[in-house]
């Protein structure tokens, strides 16, 4: 069975710090300005925690809200993988987490803007990223926060946030997008792309989500994959051409639970997100990994339903 040729489409995204659209949280937007134009009155929170699923638009109202500080202001600092340092202070955007060297930098460079007056921005996105001596020599700095200092903190999982962390913070929790606002976003950056209602139902409120999928044609991937499991004559080598398309991108491998969503396998979706999680971690072969996993549902779609 001859899989399709997925021809990637070429959309471009901009980095959060680039992007003016914002869609949807205009509660937490207007929580924040209500609090920043009232600070001579009641002193605003120095540490802001915006809190949600992946690609809903955290960091671009992190960046957003920086801005408006910033027009005013002083310093701006970043703390993200595309700025990590390596333990000599070198450039190491490759890294899978923030280093320690990262964050004692920015606190190096805040002391010494310290007597140039005004507010200075911190952003850290995601505080899931940190390591955990990262994390430690975030908290020394939240225990005692400059003053007219405003961090925002993006974190994709409030679990994975040191519980001393998130209690110095305001928690805004923001939620996922809706089915217009996601359609508003495709709109905005892939007017002439086909989104079908599937993958914005399958998005789950995320617009990262569909744009990590069209721009590196997984919708084509996936459409193929469901069409092979549904096929009954799908052979082996079928499934290990699908994993191969797969493997390189770890950005779609959200498909793969999509695909056990598709068929209703509640049962198998436990092993398959510990199986992805591997995969993501290990590195090693990739596509045997995800081949293991397509060869599962298509065991379990072979058999017979109890009655």
């Amino acid at each position: 069975m001859a899989t399709r040729k997925s021809s990637k489409p070429t959309y471009s995204f901009p980095d959060p710090i680039d992007n003016d659209i914002l869609v949807g949280h205009a509660d937490v937007w207007n929580d924040f300005m209500n609090a920043w134009n009232g600070r001579d009155v009641h002193p605003i929170h120095p540490v802001w925690m915006l809190c949600g699923p992946q690609g809903i638009g955290k960091a671009t109202l992190a960046y957003k809200i920086a801005k408006t500080v910033y027009g005013n202001v002083g310093d701006f600092f970043i703390i993200d993988l595309a700025h990590n340092l390596d333990i000599n202070g070198n450039p190491y955007p490759t890294g899978k987490s923030i280093s320690v060297k990262t964050v004692t930098t920015v606190i190096e460079r805040m002391q010494l803007s310290a007597m140039s007056g005004g507010w200075r921005v911190v952003i850290i996105d995601a505080v899931d990223e940190l390591t955990t001596s990262a994390s430690n020599a975030l908290l020394k700095m939240l225990e005692e926060p400059p003053a007219q200092t405003l961090f925002l903190l993006v974190v994709h999982k409030l679990a994975n946030v040191l519980p001393t962390i998130r209690s110095r913070a305001r928690v805004e929790k923001m939620r996922p997008l809706s089915i217009s606002q996601l359609r508003e976003l495709c709109a905005h950056f892939m007017g002439d792309a086909d989104i079908s209602d599937e993958t914005l139902r399958l998005a789950n409120g995320s617009f990262g989500k569909i744009a990590n999928i069209k721009a590196s044609g997984g919708d084509e991937i996936y459409a193929n994959l469901i069409e092979t499991l549904e096929n009954p004559r799908a052979s082996a080598s079928d499934l290990m051409a699908i994993a191969k398309q797969i493997a390189p991108d770890t950005a779609i491998y959200g498909i793969l639970l999509d695909a056990i969503a598709h068929f209703g396998l509640a049962e198998i979706y436990p092993s398959a997100t510990l199986s992805i999680a591997d995969i993501t971690r290990v590195h090693l072969e990739p596509e045997i990994g995800i081949f293991k996993i397509l060869n599962d549902i298509k065991k379990c779609l072979q058999t017979p339903t109890a009655i």
